[in-house]
């Protein structure tokens, strides 16, 4: 039997181990965890999921607290629509945290940042540019677009000196998602570098209804596979979402995917910016603990630990320092759900929103458990300890058992 190191994957000539460790928000994968991976000779992402307030808690910056201060006299206005990013601000925290990542590199692996494209910021287009280009500018390995497919995005960085150089990928969940893409993109003469495919159980938002579990990852990626050949197209396909164990990942690398792309077994690593406390609950979860439900503001499902606190929390909406998921309008779903609980309720005490959750403020705050659908079997990759927890694990154990792992076997976590 096969293990994943008796594959490769490549772009041009340089060959890389197949594995990639998924991009999650906000700064749960952090520089520490990309780092690893791309030292191993993979391929790491970090986020850039509410970057300036992960600027200001790495390098001592101050982009949230001026947001703060310049729209103060907005806080209690239901109308958010003057509420604007300074795009300078944007640029800068981006170039510092990709920046920073890309000079402490080592090993011959890639670093990728990863791009949600919900994050809509009250000017998607102008700040999704923006975010783009200073990843690029930082130095940047390659952008995956995640989170909902903006198909002009290419288009957005076409004038970038490294928009030919720099890989670029988009993360799909169907074949007419990929089929739009590529149709929009054509006179741009510029395919992607790569396509992940994200099936129905991935961590965090889905590319599905909640009619999610009447699909099926290995289906979707062999369609995706037939519309290359179909279409003569030779672009590397990363299967992602539900890919647990080294065997899981070889049952689609025997099948022609380039690479995996995996996240879940990485947020109880050392290396993961989920705090100590969060990565224990992650580890206790049982399968009936774990939903997908429709709180996202983005109106996109959301997969997470149902005994989440961001989970019918009723929080004043803090769009005057983050405000990522304010339309172009300057709305979000989870303003409208407060203001109508608020009106019910005067006083604003023990207000409780249960059916959209302020989705900014909760994930700063790492009160948003979200999480892939085999979460449950964590607490079988690790021991316990003497006093009832879980043993965290390194990066580097995760990223080698993926590796040469065999049989459906996991490595035992080493001893203390």
């Amino acid at each position: 039997m096969k293990c994943v190191d008796d594959f490769r994957l490549t772009f041009g000539t340089r060959e890389y181990v197949p594995i990639i460790v998924g991009g999650m928000g906000v700064d749960i994968s952090t520089a520490e965890l990309a780092l690893e991976a791309a030292r191993l000779g993979g391929i790491g992402h970090i986020s850039d999921a509410m970057v300036t307030d992960v600027s200001d808690r790495r390098f001592d910056t101050s982009f949230v607290k001026d947001k703060t201060r310049l729209y103060r006299y907005n806080i209690h206005n239901s109308d958010k629509s003057e509420v604007k990013f300074h795009l300078g601000a944007i640029a800068e925290a981006t170039r510092r945290h990709v920046g920073a990542t890309m000079e402490a590199k080592q090993g011959d692996g890639l670093i990728f940042v990863n791009c949600m494209e919900k994050l809509t910021m009250n000017a998607p287009r102008e700040t999704l540019q923006v975010r783009m280009a200073s990843a690029l500018d930082a130095g940047v390995d390659g952008i995956t677009l995640s989170a909902g497919l903006h198909l002009g995005s290419f288009a957005l960085i076409a004038d970038h000196p490294r928009f030919r150089d720099a890989k670029l990928g988009i993360i799909i969940s169907s074949v007419r998602a990929l089929q739009l893409f590529l149709r929009k993109n054509a006179r741009l003469d510029r395919l992607p570098d790569f396509i992940v495919v994200e099936g129905p159980l991935a961590g965090g938002h889905l590319g599905f209804g909640m009619d999610w579990a009447q699909h099926d990852l290995a289906t979707i990626v062999h369609e995706v596979h037939q519309y290359l050949l179909q279409e003569h197209l030779t672009i590397p396909v990363i299967a992602a979402g539900g890919i647990f164990t080294g065997s899981d990942a070889v049952s689609f690398l025997e099948t022609g995917s380039a690479a995996v792309q995996v996240a879940t077994r990485f947020t109880v690593t050392h290396e993961c910016g989920l705090p100590a406390d969060v990565k224990q609950e992650y580890f206790r979860a049982s399968e009936a603990d774990i939903e997908v439900n429709t709180i996202s503001p983005t109106g996109y499902p959301m997969r997470m630990l149902k005994n989440s606190p961001a989970i019918g929390d009723g929080i004043r909406p803090n769009c005057e320092s983050y405000g990522y998921l304010l339309d172009g309008n300057g709305h979000c779903a989870y303003i409208s759900a407060y203001n109508r609980e608020l009106a019910l309720h005067p006083d604003g005490k023990n207000l409780s929103v249960k059916d959209k959750t302020c989705l900014c403020t909760q994930m700063r705050n790492f009160r948003c458990w979200t999480c892939g659908h085999n979460t449950y079997r964590l607490k079988d990759t690790t021991r316990r300890t003497p006093e009832g927890g879980y043993v965290l694990l390194s990066a580097e154990h995760v990223f080698r058992d993926y590796q040469y792992s065999k049989d459906g076997d996991i490595a035992p976590a080493p001893a203390a």
